[in-house]
């Protein structure tokens, strides 16, 4: 294996930063929050940036930063335990209805996505009466939720059951997709909801006022601290284990929902799992490296132990990958988490127009509308660029191509 498809940097004052970003974009921002990052007293070896890196808030997306004996929880974010799970299925391309309107009607239906405008006197994104499936999931949340919030009374008031079960908003997304070989997948993308989204928020506020007393010289406040015997570190420790919890349950409850609701609108009986993985990539947990125990945070990064499975999605219009990791140990064993933004919401929406979209989606059956530009597939990376900088990360098993694309 050429070990040295990377560019390694010095940072003045702090750790190197290794970079697999050989023929993609970086911008200059990126670049600068990962020397911040490196410039921490509590990161270990080096900081490994995965070739689909973007600015982030507090850190940089595409990141992994491993720490010793603390943790960052804006490193980690607000929608802990964000993941893809995705199930191959015995279906056939030839199995799909040619129309394939209805069936994302019907998964639109199924599965609450979005967010309705504040004032509305309830919310599309949730559930009104959880179902049964929902229920029986969070039975197995519930005792540990409970505990958190007798010492974190905010976290009561969240969204929480009525989440678990949802999609989201932004690049959350529900597809189906076609393999190379013309099998049929279903894949999906989100995280921890409304009650992960207040998780991270307490406890990055928190370890701000922490680091006030404690960390004078941080090169940005966004990456203030908990240290082992900190006040809070064991609770953000607890909180954020529930969280990534959650985040791999909602997928696997949204899965079952997604895959009920095909059953109704395609009446030839399939199995579903054929092969299934759910993977975190936003999330932070203790593994051992270079003969060390840490914390690796992965900030839009997946773990790609050796012949672990991942999934490395596209954009909307582009393809996406099942693959194998390689355990490559300067990576801290780990691969992008998918193409990565070359620009913001913001940007996308002032730079691209409807018919554009149109275009960008032709052959997917999907929403192309004024609402969903800022997830054009030109506001993301090249993903075969992408994925051609990572070659001595992952291989790739499966390549998928969406046919239906449900946007949150």
């Amino acid at each position: 294996m050429n070990t040295m498809n990377y560019n390694e940097e010095q940072v003045e004052g702090g750790v190197p930063i290794k970079m697999w970003t050989r023929g993609v974009p970086v911008e200059p921002e990126a670049h600068a929050q990962l020397s911040n990052a490196a410039r921490l007293p509590i990161v270990f070896k080096h900081v490994a940036a995965m070739p689909d890196v973007h600015l982030g808030i507090g850190a940089t997306v595409g990141s992994v930063i491993p720490t010793l004996k603390a943790i960052i929880p804006a490193a980690v974010g607000v929608d802990i335990g964000c993941g893809m799970m995705a199930c191959k299925t015995t279906l056939r391309a030839e199995d799909l209805p040619d129309n394939l309107g209805p069936l994302r009607s019907a998964i639109e239906k199924a599965v609450p996505h979005g967010r309705s405008p504040k004032g509305w006197r309830r919310d599309e994104g949730a559930w009104e009466n959880p179902p049964n499936l929902v229920d029986q999931a969070w039975a197995g949340l519930v005792d540990e939720f409970e505990a958190l919030c007798e010492d974190h009374p905010r976290l009561k008031n969240t969204n929480n059951r009525k989440h678990l079960g949802t999609l989201g908003t932004g690049n959350h997304f529900i597809e189906v997709c076609l393999d190379e070989a013309g099998a049929v997948w279903f894949m999906l993308h989100s995280g921890s909801r409304g009650v992960g989204n207040a998780i991270g928020t307490h406890f990055i506020e928190l370890a701000k006022k922490d680091a006030e007393v404690h960390q004078r010289n941080l090169p940005d406040q966004d990456l203030a601290y908990f240290e082992e015997g900190a006040q809070y570190f064991g609770d953000y420790v607890r909180a954020v284990g529930w969280a990534q919890k959650f985040a791999a349950k909602n997928r696997e409850v949204m899965m079952a929902n997604l895959i009920a609701t095909v059953r109704h609108v395609i009446t030839k009986p399939f199995e579903a799992h054929v092969e299934a993985v759910n993977c975190h990539h936003n999330y932070v947990q203790q593994e051992r490296h270079f003969g060390e125990d840490v914390f690796v945070t992965r900030k839009g990064a997946v773990s790609a132990r050796k012949g672990q499975l991942g999934i490395i999605p596209g954009s909307m219009g582009a393809r996406s990958y099942i693959v194998r990791g390689l355990g490559n140990p300067e990576s801290f064993e780990s691969c992008s988490h998918g193409a990565g933004r070359v620009m913001s919401r913001t940007k996308a929406k002032k730079l691209f127009t409807v018919a554009d979209q149109i275009k960008a989606t032709e052959g997917v059956e999907c929403r192309k509308d004024e609402a969903v530009i800022d997830e054009i597939p030109m506001a993301y990376k090249d993903i075969d660029a992408v994925m051609a900088a990572q070659k001595d990360l992952v291989e790739v098993v499966y390549t998928l191509k969406q046919v239906v694309c449900v946007k949150g």
